[in-house]
């Protein structure tokens, strides 16, 4: 295997990310003042700003999931438990032993099998949860006339709150991995130039220099 500079993160997947990043902390920022937790901002600005971000979200997933499909890209996020377990003790312990991480990029694979796994459940289980009682949420109007729809309501916006604490649970574990090992920046640096270090065989490395020289170094 031969380690080269591989583009892995195309100009849409960087674009998806930083655009997924803005939006999402615009969502949490009026979130909380929508459940009254500060009041910098007024309260009917909150709702407003919230729902456009939350429209422009919800648009560029679906924009993502076609990309996805369409490209190929799906299979990235595969879980695969081959390499889990020492993946998942390096996190737990030997992160703090400075071991060197047990896994690197492959071309047909630049997820580890934990991170695999934990965008995999994002993907179909919290963010079409945060989707669904945002929407109900939104069309409280269409079904606010039926029996029992306030407390209804309470439950809706309570699970919708949870997911949200969820996701920032996940962007605060998220900042945290890029200061451990190499530097907060050569962390960052790939979803900006989109190049990172990944093991090649001999087959790979030679497509890539013949079909694909822009997307090596």
């Amino acid at each position: 295997m031969n380690v080269r500079q591989v583009m892995v993160y195309t100009r849409f997947e960087r674009f998806w990310h930083w655009a997924q990043v803005v939006l999402i902390v615009a969502l949490l920022f009026t979130g909380f003042r929508i459940h009254g937790f500060y009041s910098l901002i007024d309260f009917q600005t909150a709702v407003t700003f919230h729902t456009v971000a939350a429209l422009g979200l919800v648009m560029l997933w679906i924009f993502t999931i076609f990309w996805h499909l369409t490209t190929g890209t799906w299979r990235h996020y595969v879980p695969s438990t081959e390499g889990l377990w020492r993946v998942a003790q390096f996190y737990a312990f030997g992160i703090f032993k400075g071991e060197k991480h047990p896994y690197r990029k492959a071309y047909w694979r630049k997820h580890n099998p934990l991170q695999a796994m934990t965008y995999l459940a994002l993907k179909l289980i919290l963010f079409p949860v945060i989707w669904i009682s945002g929407i109900v949420y939104f069309l409280y109007f269409l079904w606010d006339n039926i029996g029992g729809s306030g407390e209804l309501l309470s439950f809706v916006a309570m699970i919708h709150t949870a997911v949200a604490f969820a996701t920032l649970a996940f962007i605060i574990v998220h900042i945290y991995l890029f200061t451990t090992g190499h530097s907060f920046i050569e962390h960052v640096k790939p979803m900006i130039t989109g190049f990172d270090d990944v093991d090649l065989t001999t087959e790979e490395e030679a497509y890539l220099e013949q079909d694909e020289p822009s997307h090596i170094r």
